[in-house]
């Protein structure tokens, strides 16, 4: 039977298996439908799932290398603690600095140095240390200068050296000198630190967080 023969007006007319192919085809486009209706916003819904698995999973992966490693941080931080305490025993207390000076003073001294200028300036404070700079100007020549930074480097406490300049001195012997013999004007700073008590932490700390309020 043609299709242009088919009377849609009357479908009861039809033929048995064209009703049947007809029903069935409907049926198809109705569950059809109501699949994609039903399950479109489960289908969306599984789709950010599916886009938030290889972020997760990447995630897992890294906090699972650190869980295995976790006692080789916890070992970590225990050789951190100790290296941190053995810095902290290099810098003096209070009562310490002006020893310290001292031995600044006669490091210079022991090599040959001719000391015109030893003034400590003020005193800044960090977080858990105060820095101490000490402005130098000596006369010596570059051996001399150079065993000073020698005695200075195996001070059992932190001296660091800063800012030097090295200016000839000129003589009439300069002629006649080797250059490591003739005798230099050198400025420098020397900083020396100090671990602050707690009192002294604590007064640090409320002054930051009056400047930050600032």
């Amino acid at each position: 039977m043609n299709i242009n023969e088919l009377d849609f007006e009357n479908i009861g007319s039809w033929p048995l298996g064209v009703r049947l192919i007809a029903t069935f085809i409907v049926f198809a486009l109705v569950l059809g439908g109501g699949f994609y209706y039903f399950t479109q916003d489960t289908m969306l819904e599984l789709e950010k799932v599916e886009s938030k698995e290889q972020p997760l999973k990447k995630e897992f992966k890294a906090k699972q290398g650190k869980a295995a490693n976790l006692e080789a941080y916890k070992l970590q931080m225990v050789e951190m603690e100790k290296r941190f305490d053995s810095i902290l025993k290099q810098l003096p207390q209070k009562t310490e600095v002006a020893d310290l000076l001292v031995e600044i003073s006669q490091t210079g001294l022991s090599n040959n140095l001719e000391f015109s200028l030893f003034k400590p300036s003020g005193e800044s404070r960090k977080e858990f240390y105060a820095e101490l700079p000490v402005n130098i100007k000596v006369t010596g020549t570059f051996h001399d200068f150079g065993g000073f930074a020698t005695g200075i480097a195996a001070l059992p406490r932190i001296v660091t050296i800063h800012n030097v300049s090295m200016v000839p001195i000129k003589t009439k012997k300069d002629s006649v000198l080797d250059e490591a013999d003739k005798k230099l004007t050198i400025t420098l700073v020397a900083k020396t630190y100090r671990y602050l008590d707690q009192d002294e932490i604590s007064s640090t700390k409320k002054k930051s967080k009056r400047k930050r309020r600032r």
